[in-house]
């Protein structure tokens, strides 16, 4: 590791003081390994963990959940409003991280996890747009079993790695952020950028500016919700594939449905072609698969990942049929 300079943010102005070359540690569970690697070196680390008062908490209201950006994925995953009203965030945090980890990270920073690309993290490879821009991406004709089929370009085809920014693309929600120029909001499928061919470029954050908090709208689908994912073991391991499914039911009709996919994509994933394939349908394993091919009529493999359009359609008429099945 890189010598750097540490300091404390004692509010958020001194956080959007910061500077280009600093970085922000809060749970520190993903900086902290790439600065091991090599792969972050930030001339100064900003420790923001001392502004869990105002960011850190969680409010359940009667039009919204607002989660703190700072509030730990473990006080999250067993907060009762949580638990009983949007039961897929508590899934996608349970199954994110062993207990250690989610009693240390947060929120904020889980959302913000960079790719766990093997070309990304080694620096011996010199091949990888996105540590290197303009170098190439090595991945295209390396080992490529686990990364992305969906929003992917020839500049990158990391995958996403993270759980909840699943849920949260699902539900449509809102990312409250603040920085040099105020607070501002942004909707959370704009938080994340495609590649694009500027993969180096991952987010729309701008300098100095931290988020603060999520704001997830109460809908008649939140309840019956739930996250599915498939990975090689059982135990603490990043999604072959995922989906976050919502459903509002009248019966087996669906009047409505929020979907998104993990483990598949360049970026947290919405399938709204999926969504809309199912609205106005009664929710059968027939009407689960149309809605499921609509969801991966885009996909782009290589020579590894050929099998993942296949287990991400499989998973996600899983995903739907259980949902069904819940009590809500």
């Amino acid at each position: 590791m890189r010598a750097f300079i540490y300091e404390t943010a004692a509010d958020s102005r001194v956080a959007a003081n910061a500077g280009a070359g600093a970085a922000f540690l809060a749970g520190g569970t993903t900086l902290l390994d790439l600065m091991k690697l090599d792969v972050m070196r930030p001339e100064r680390v900003v420790d923001i963990s001392g502004l869990s008062e105002p960011h850190g908490r969680i409010v359940a209201e009667p039009g919204r959940l607002r989660l703190g950006a700072l509030a730990r994925m473990a006080d999250a995953a067993r907060h009762p409003a949580v638990r009983q009203d949007y039961p897929v965030i508590v899934d996608s945090l349970l199954l994110a991280a062993s207990p250690q980890i989610r009693n240390m990270a947060t929120l904020g920073g889980n959302v913000l996890q960079r790719t766990r690309c093997s070309y990304f993290r080694d620096t011996s490879w010199s091949a990888c747009n996105k540590r290197s821009p303009g170098s190439g991406c090595a991945a295209m004709q390396g080992v490529n079993r686990n990364h992305a089929v969906l929003g992917v370009d020839d500049s990158c085809i990391a995958l996403y790695p993270g759980d909840l920014g699943v849920v949260l693309a699902a539900f449509g929600a809102t990312v409250e952020l603040a920085g040099p120029g105020g607070a501002r909001r942004i909707a959370f499928e704009d938080l994340h950028r495609p590649a694009e061919g500027r993969p180096h470029i991952e987010t729309t954050l701008r300098p100095g500016e931290i988020i603060t908090g999520f704001a997830i709208p109460a809908a008649a689908w939140t309840r019956r919700s739930l996250y599915l994912k498939v990975r090689d073991r059982a135990s603490y391991e990043f999604a072959l594939a995922s989906a976050a499914v919502a459903l509002d039911l009248d019966g087996d009709q669906v009047r409505g449905a929020r979907i998104a996919l993990g483990g598949v994509a360049y970026r947290p994933r919405r399938a709204v072609e999926a969504e809309a394939a199912l609205v106005g349908k009664p929710l059968t394993e027939a009407n689960a698969e149309s809605a499921a091919r609509a969801a991966f009529a885009g996909a782009v493999t290589q020579a590894d990942n050929a099998y993942k359009p296949e287990l991400g359609r499989r998973t996600l008429v899983r995903a739907l049929l259980q949902a069904h099945a819940m009590e809500a």
